[in-house]
């Protein structure tokens, strides 16, 4: 049996000797190539993590110390060590482990975390309702410097170093978060990295200045002032000093005695220490040491030789399709401009960069930023588009309401990853997007039916000439041809995709398809027949068709892969009763007032009846207890 089969938790682990954890270093980046490459999931920045993760467990009395990590990525040897490797297995399926922390799986996992530059504020949060109660456990917040671009990483240092409350900080510099660092702080981080003969010739002259007997401190008192006034201009590391922390470091990331030393010495310390780590993403297995990036989030692989399990070829993805539109539409029009938030690859446009790079922006993990950039830019001319997961653009709500929707400014926003993800679970979800874009005025809300109409719909947000909106699924396509090139379609106008006599199912986005192959079904049984229609667009609705659709006592159907909560479905009442037809009885397919576990798509989807057989068996009994015209007129005959 080795070491790490004896680790059910933490408390095991503290009860080993030191010299005994590069053993068990080696036997958890061992199980963790094992288990990743059967399950798929965050890889290259777990690996990196792995010595840091080891030693902060080792170090502090876990759980009554609170360890908050950032993002989440990097959690999978927490995981392991915290009395969840027999479940370890289950890691992203339904019913089994997340793969991000989620304090309702364990006590170890202090605050949940899916989105970046949250832990510093969090676990601020936490040390001052220590200090309050007159408690004595230690804090500490786990950061990447990927995470440290945010904004809110920012303000939650700058108010720590305000209260001055006992507190620790790992940055955990790899120069990576998903994609490699960009920036002004990433080179201030190179500059400290190269700051360390400065610091180890300071220390050592202080000592000197110590011995010296009566005239020493006096000396080291006005050397420090001429220190102080000089390392501004000089010694990288002081902005975390003037913020009020002790900075400690950098140190070897994956040296266990230096991360061990390094913490008991500082855990103790009365106020906020930041102690800079650096590491190597991928540490300890070539090909995630070498190509990071690609390894980052994977699908099953073999450990031996690197290579991916084997895929059935298929359609191209949404994120595809997005990428190659907005390059050649870019290509023909110099006003077009792509921004991202650290995700070239996730979005696609990594081939945008490639191919027009002058044009290209990643701000770092900073979506407000991103979007009130592209206000600027829009300002002056230019047409940007800003990429981001839908999850994500949800950071920057009130940017997208005052600094682009208030000023009628033609900012195009694609969300990729909209409606339900799969194995990442509910902090990454886009079940929300209808619901927070359509109340702005001056927004253009619209989802495809397809990869196709995709193309169509992202000419359409760059002709429009306003804020516009398009959000599409993560995933593969339907397989469907392109018809031509891009075009801009009519603002506002659904698309009647089958035309029946017993009522209406109106469909967003690729629920659409969905809905058409429930209809043909239905009508392949006997009924009801029913029309179906891809809406296009969730603001503006396409009042004018639905008005000649409905009759008094009608019944309609909407089908969203969005919250129920003032989604599409909600469009589409506040339009009916707009039109003041009497006796409408509207039926909302979507996503309920609750937040979706993980699992895969085709679970999520089925078991909330968003697919071909849940709207058909849904529509089956919704329109059966109120029999349409061709009923009716048959009984008549009768």
């Amino acid at each position: 049996m080795g070491l790490l089969e004896k680790i059910a938790d933490p408390h095991d682990l503290r009860q080993l000797p030191e010299e005994a954890l590069p053993e068990v270093a080696e036997e958890l980046r061992r199980f963790l190539l094992e288990s990743v490459s059967q399950t798929g999931g965050h890889l290259a920045s777990g690996l990196g993590a792995l010595e840091l993760t080891l030693a902060l467990h080792f170090v502090f009395d876990t759980p009554r110390d609170l360890l908050v990590w950032d993002v989440g990525h990097q959690c999978y040897p927490h995981k392991v060590l915290t009395g969840r490797r027999d479940r370890f297995h289950t890691l992203r399926a339904w019913g089994g482990l997340s793969g991000f922390l989620k304090r309702d799986e364990s006590e170890y996992d202090t605050f949940n975390a899916g989105h970046a530059s949250t832990s510093i504020s969090a676990a601020l949060g936490m040390a001052k309702a220590r200090d309050l109660a007159g408690e004595d456990y230690r804090v500490v917040a786990v950061i990447g410097d990927g995470g440290l671009t945010g904004g809110m990483a920012m303000e939650g240092l700058n108010q720590a170093g305000y209260l001055g409350s006992r507190l620790m900080i790992i940055l955990n510099d790899n120069e990576m978060s998903i994609s490699p660092n960009v920036g002004a702080m990433q080179g201030y981080l190179n500059r400290i990295l190269r700051g360390q003969p400065y610091r180890r010739l300071k220390d050592e002259i202080e000592k000197v200045l110590r011995a010296i007997p009566k005239v020493g401190e006096g000396m080291l008192k006005a050397a420090k002032q001429v220190e102080h006034m000089a390392k501004q201009l000089v010694v990288p590391g002081s902005l975390f000093e003037e913020l009020g922390f002790k900075y400690v470091g950098p140190i070897n990331g994956h040296s266990l005695p230096q991360l061990v030393a390094t913490l008991r010495e500082f855990r103790d310390a009365t106020h906020p220490v930041l102690v800079h780590v650096v590491t190597r993403k991928g540490k300890g297995w070539e090909p995630a040491e070498s190509d990071p990036v690609f390894w980052h989030g994977i699908t099953p692989f073999s450990v031996e030789t690197g290579e991916l399990a084997a895929r059935k070829p298929g359609p191209p993805s949404y994120t595809k399709v997005f990428a190659q539109t907005v390059t050649a539409l870019a290509k023909a029009d110099p006003r077009i401009v792509a921004i991202t938030a650290a995700m070239p690859e996730g979005t696609g446009l990594d081939a945008f960069a490639t191919a027009i790079p002058d044009r290209f922006f990643d701000v770092g993990i900073c979506e407000q930023h991103a979007v009130t950039f592209a206000a600027g830019l829009a300002t002056r001319g230019l047409r940007p588009v800003v990429a981001i997961y839908s999850t994500f653009l949800q950071r920057a709500v009130d940017q997208i309401f005052h600094d682009v929707c208030l000023m009628r400014l033609p900012v195009v926003f694609a969300l990729d990853r909209g409606g339900l993800v799969g194995a990442d679970g509910p902090t990454h979800h886009g079940a929300f997007d209808l619901s927070y874009l359509r109340v702005f005025p001056e927004l253009v809300v619209m989802a495809p039916k397809d990869e196709d109409e995709l193309r169509h719909m992202l000419a359409t947000a760059l002709a429009c000439g306003r804020p516009a909106a398009l959000r599409y699924p993560r995933g593969s396509g339907y397989g469907v041809s392109m018809d031509g090139p891009p075009r801009p379609l009519a603002v506002g106008r659904a698309e009647v995709l089958r035309r029946g006599e017993d009522g209406a199912i109106w469909a967003i986005g690729t629920m659409a398809s969905e809905a058409l192959a429930a209809g043909k079904r239905l009508a392949a049984e006997g009924g009801p027949d029913l029309t179906v229609v891809n809406a296009r667009f969730v603001k503006p609705l396409d009042e004018e068709l639905l008005a000649a659709q409905l009759r008094p006592g009608a019944r309609l159907m909407t089908v969203e892969e969005n919250a129920l909560a003032g989604g599409f479905g909600s469009a589409v009442m506040e339009a009916v009763s707009r039109l003041g037809v009497p006796g409408v009885t509207v039926e909302r397919i979507g996503i309920p007032d609750e937040y979706q576990p993980h699992g895969a798509q085709e679970t999520l989807r089925a078991r909330l009846d968003l697919d071909a057989e849940g709207i058909a068996r849904r529509a089956r009994a919704f329109f059966a207890l109120a029999p349409g015209p061709r009923a009716l007129a048959q009984a008549s005959r009768s």
